[in-house]
């Protein structure tokens, strides 16, 4: 164990997981993180979208604060950002860019981001788009921690100037996702906020079987689906799952869909949180297929893979449930021994305490 830390989070949400997965990442991180003694607070931008649905106003594993402004918010924390151990900046922060400016002036004891939205993140650097960070500030972090590993963490080193790039996958809460003990009402089901770029892998893996297996029940729970898209009368919608309806509804299911967007396919090495989520609670996961998936979960081992709806189709009508329960102890398995918060936590705090105790500064131009 390493010794304790002090740690500042500035993230895009910690209190709701409504329409964003960095909620329910942030929750297991830091649960895990406090387990082993360390101090975190979080800080997050007050906005009304988050504001109006949250689900974990006042957590009990941390310090969470709320700010509006960026300059106030640094002067009413000034001390607690400069004598932590590290500030750790997330993706998709209102203002990042500057808000980093910012810090770096500040001159903390280290100062890091994490990427939970890495190929997202790298593509959008590439067309020039600087929404919560800049190309230019990638150097001047002492840790660039990444949602996605294997050949991205060359690249940021080798194309982007990143000092010192570590994976740190998303993770599961083990003692909130576990069986429990429902009978499967849904044959196969799928939880995730709308994208554009996921609903044709969507569509292919769960709507066309649902209209080809008519007498089997579909699920598709997440907000923010569009009107217009045609659902097949077996497949059942729910708009919103809080986080302490997860385990329930996953294990409601005899096989949960995990499909994974565009950019992350292209990157390689980019599991989905809803993927460990699922292999936690026992359920049999059919997923598509990205480099870098049987590392963690080896396909026909611990999960299946389907690229149509005829694999689908095959997975639900053929296979044996022997199997399938035999499928989905071995991926709960393996997220129980490698992926749960505790894990993740281990693997963060490793990498803050042999962090260079007096950080040589590159200043940024503001």
């Amino acid at each position: 164990m390493t010794r304790s830390l002090d740690i500042v989070f500035i993230g895009l949400s910690l209190s709701s997981s409504w329409g964003n997965g960095h909620a329910t990442t942030y929750r297991a991180l830091i649960k895990g993180l406090r387990q082993d003694g360390h101090r975190v607070l979080f800080l997050e931008r007050d906005v009304p979208w988050y504001a109006s649905q949250r689900d974990l106003a006042s957590p009990d594993f941390c310090d969470l604060a709320y700010y509006g402004d960026i300059d106030p918010m640094i002067d009413l924390h000034r001390d607690r950002l400069r004598r932590a151990d590290a500030v750790i900046v997330g993706s998709y922060v209102p203002e990042g860019v500057a808000l980093i400016d910012k810090l770096d002036k500040l001159e903390p004891k280290g100062l890091c981001f994490y990427d939970i939205d890495t190929p997202v993140t790298l593509a959008k650097l590439d067309r020039g788009e600087e929404e919560y960070l800049a190309l230019r500030q990638i150097p001047i972090f002492d840790a660039y921690f990444s949602f996605s590993g294997g050949e991205v963490l060359t690249r940021l080193e080798k194309r982007y100037g990143a000092r010192k790039a570590v994976a740190l996958y998303c993770s599961v809460d083990e003692t909130r996702y576990a069986n429990t003990g429902e009978p499967a009402c849904w044959d196969l089901g799928y939880l995730g906020t709308y994208s554009p770029d996921r609903q044709p892998t969507l569509d292919r893996l769960l709507l066309e079987p649902a209209r080809r297996l008519p007498s089997m029940r579909f699920v598709v729970a997440g907000p923010q689906y569009p009107a217009e898209i045609d659902w097949p009368a077996n497949v059942e919608r729910i708009e919103h799952l809080a986080p302490a309806d997860h385990a329930s509804f996953y294990t409601r299911q005899r096989f949960t869909l995990n499909v994974t967007r565009s950019d992350m396919i292209a990157a390689g090495w980019s599991p989905s949180v809803r993927l460990f989520e699922a292999a936690a609670c026992g359920t049999a996961v059919v997923s598509d297929f990205w480099r870098g998936l049987d590392e963690l979960l080896p396909a026909g081992e611990a999960l299946l893979v389907a690229q149509g709806p005829a694999d689908v189709v095959a997975v639900l009508t053929e296979l044996a449930d022997a199997d399938r329960i035999a499928i989905a102890a071995a991926a709960r398995r393996r997220v129980l021994s490698g992926h749960t918060g505790a894990a993740r936590a281990a693997e963060l705090a490793q990498t803050l305490s042999k962090l260079p105790a007096n950080r040589a500064y590159e200043r940024i131009s503001a």
